[in-house]
């Protein structure tokens, strides 16, 4: 994929200040580390390297990534190396693609206890998975799966859901045998959303039962007495989204899947179009109208909230297994799930991208290691664009 001519670092360095200045009562250390470390990824502010081809010895100077899980510049190279290591993790069996979103009137209050309320949809959601797969009266089976958070819409607004990817099938509940799902759907989705949407609130209540919920701005009424509990009976008067794909090709079509969820951040860069007159255009698909492409155009300011509202608070793991693929059972529940399926793992691994030549392609090792202060007085080392746009390719 080409170069895109317009990256969210560019928008940051021309608005940047004007917009914390603006929002700076609104925005927490993380939002600021989140815009610093874009603005300095692959640039000589976070220093270098110096690369030669072992072939031509063709020689480029190339600048180190920021790593910040929210950067849309440092992300493919990491979801090369984790896909490569959940490879060896794949069944011989089709997979589902399950998602569960919280309904819009419990926006605000995410937005306002992230940690608290991104677990409980992580916890609440895999837990009636599990149940409902262990009924009888469904699959009778113990399920293993994987989770991915995300938190946008297509429109960079506040649209917290989890993507689940499921084998199709479960492992026996006295384990001697491989049970196949339907071959047309996993589980029933509205049994899924009346029980998720249980676990849900329940869990809400038992967070604001321990004053461990935070009620701010236009979420201040919630605090006072018989107030939440009412708004909680709210939820339960409208159905949740829970929505299943259909069966897509067993695992040797799963990693390019996968692909496209994790390791994902809230905007790419290919999808900017433009930023004119103090305004950001991006490419989005409308799901409301069948999916239609179309161009949104914000301020430069909004973008920019907006694209903030995704940073999640540190240390929240946004890839969870679960079930027979937690991380403690993993290796022996896969083992005696292959040996029962009759296949060994079977799927080779993607291979990690390195950097290529650009003279003949071959292949570039690392030769000296560049400081800040070498790249900020020897700018004749530098040649060009090379040194922004040779590490890890997203």
């Amino acid at each position: 994929m080409s170069r895109p001519t317009l990256e969210v670092a560019d928008i940051v360095r021309r608005t940047g200040n004007s917009f914390l200045e603006q929002q700076q009562s609104h925005l927490a250390w993380p939002h600021r580390k989140v815009l610093d470390a874009i603005v300095r990824c692959r640039t000589a502010a976070l220093g270098g390297h110096r690369d030669r081809c072992v072939r031509c010895n063709h020689q480029v100077i190339s600048f180190n990534s920021c790593r910040n899980r929210h950067c849309p510049k440092c992300q493919g190279n990491a979801r090369a190396k984790w896909l490569a290591a959940r490879s060896a993790e794949l069944l011989p069996v089709s997979y589902f693609h399950v998602v569960f979103t919280l309904p819009h009137e419990l926006s605000a209050l995410a937005l306002q206890n992230k940690r608290l309320v991104y677990d409980l949809l992580y916890r609440t959601s895999a837990a009636t998975m599990l149940e409902l797969a262990r009924d009888p009266r469904h699959l009778g089976a113990d399920i293993g799966f994987l989770g991915v958070l995300h938190t946008w819409g297509q429109n960079l607004e506040h649209h917290p859901h989890v993507h689940y990817i499921v084998p199709a099938g479960g492992l026996a509940l006295d384990g001697s045998g491989w049970i196949d799902s339907s071959p047309r759907f996993f589980l029933p989705v509205h049994a899924l959303s009346r029980v998720f949407r249980g676990k849900f609130v329940a869990g809400l209540k038992q967070l604001a039962a321990q004053d461990k919920l935070q009620f701010h701005g236009s979420q201040q009424h919630l605090a006072a007495p018989g107030c939440f509990p009412s708004f909680l009976r709210q939820l339960f008067q409208k159905d949740w989204i829970v929505y299943a794909k259909p069966p897509f090709g067993g695992a040797e079509h799963v990693l390019n899947y996968l692909a496209r969820y994790t390791h994902r951040v809230a905007i790419s860069n290919h999808r900017l179009v433009a930023f004119e007159n103090g305004c950001v255009s991006f490419r989005w698909r409308d799901y409301a109208h069948g999916g239609k492409k179309k161009i949104m155009s914000v301020s430069a300011h909004e973008f920019l909230r907006r694209f903030l509202l995704h940073v999640l608070p540190g240390g929240l793991v946004r890839i969870r297994h679960f079930g027979l693929f937690a991380n403690r059972r993993r290796r022996a529940a896969l083992e005696h799930c292959r040996a029962l399926l009759g296949r060994a793992a079977s799927v080779d691994p993607p291979q990690t991208p390195g950097l290529r030549c650009p003279a003949c392609s071959g292949i570039m090792l690392v030769v000296e290691r560049l400081t800040r202060g070498q790249l900020h007085f020897h700018p004749g080392l530098i040649q060009s664009e090379q040194g922004r746009c040779s590490v890890d390719s997203s």
